[in-house]
């Protein structure tokens, strides 16, 4: 019996797999401020066009995805895992009425200081920590515009000059164009940066962004934001259709299953006593 049937469920469980641990952490982050939902794009691995017609090779290791590849012309297809789509659609604004709590209406991502260098995010709910500067929830400074260079934007990770310091003295107003103003005084403007290729783009946690390798991500920086305070820009996730999702790809999961248990009852079946000479 040909091992290509039981080979073609098992890749479809494993991509159902895939797609339920997306959906999963989609729905964990249903609350998480300017969070973009996650999709596994998955292709039709045509190995009888895409690979050299030769004698089949069964894998000696254990059933896994890396092992289909050495079924050389004697299979058909497989589903093959293609990656993650991030899907970047806005998300609605959502009024808080805090002071510090700014929201991105339309592109763009604020510029964020991180030990590991500059980061993107949708994520405006700031907060001024004990030494005065304008930080992420997590402590990360937010940077404002460098104004050097043709695309306003400076490279490398010293952030001393890019951080909005407050004294406290006074409330902090952030305009729609993301100039930060302590009473009177301004503080400078939010660096909110446009992404061209947001596939270029990856996720780090945190709900950061920074760019993939050798990839360009056409960064430029957005002169004339639209920046509203007092608002937050909720996740993208729709919790109806993710719960729609999850409960078919438990049932095609299922199915898979079913399908793979068949093939080896039929394996034990001409293993065990078609090829019994005894009767």
């Amino acid at each position: 019996m040909s091992l290509k049937g039981i080979y073609t469920a098992l890749s479809g469980a494993v991509a159902q797999s895939l797609k339920l641990d997306t959906i999963a952490n989609n729905i964990a982050n249903v609350n998480t401020t300017g969070f973009k939902k996650d999709q596994q794009t998955f292709s039709e691995y045509l190995t009888a066009l895409e690979k050299e017609q030769d004698v089949m090779k069964v894998p000696r290791m254990p059933a896994s995805i890396d092992s289909f590849y050495e079924l050389n012309g004697g299979d058909k297809a497989f589903v093959d895992a293609a990656g993650t789509y991030t899907n970047f659609e806005q998300g609605s604004l959502k009024s808080t009425g805090g002071k510090l709590d700014v929201a991105i209406d339309g592109q763009g991502f604020f510029e964020v200081g991180t030990p590991t260098g500059v980061k993107f995010t949708r994520a405006g709910n700031f907060t001024v920590d004990g030494n005065g500067q304008l930080v992420t929830k997590d402590g990360n400074p937010v940077l404002l515009e460098g104004g050097e260079g043709e695309d306003g934007l400076i490279s490398g990770d010293n952030f001393d000059t890019r951080t909005v310091r407050v004294s406290g003295a006074q409330a902090i107003t952030i305009s729609d164009a993301g100039e930060v103003f302590e009473g009177e005084t301004k503080l400078g403007k939010l660096s909110v940066v446009n992404v061209a290729n947001t596939d270029a783009l990856q996720k780090v946690g945190n709900n950061y962004y920074t760019t993939k390798e050798n990839m360009n991500a056409e960064i430029t920086a957005i002169k004339n934001p639209s920046l509203k305070q007092g608002f937050l820009e909720t996740s993208n996730v729709s919790i109806i259709n993710e719960m729609t999702d999850m409960i078919m790809a438990q049932r095609v999961f299922e199915g898979t299953q079913k399908a793979i248990s068949a093939y080896d009852n039929m394996s034990d079946k001409l293993i065990n006593q078609v090829g019994n000479t005894k009767g």
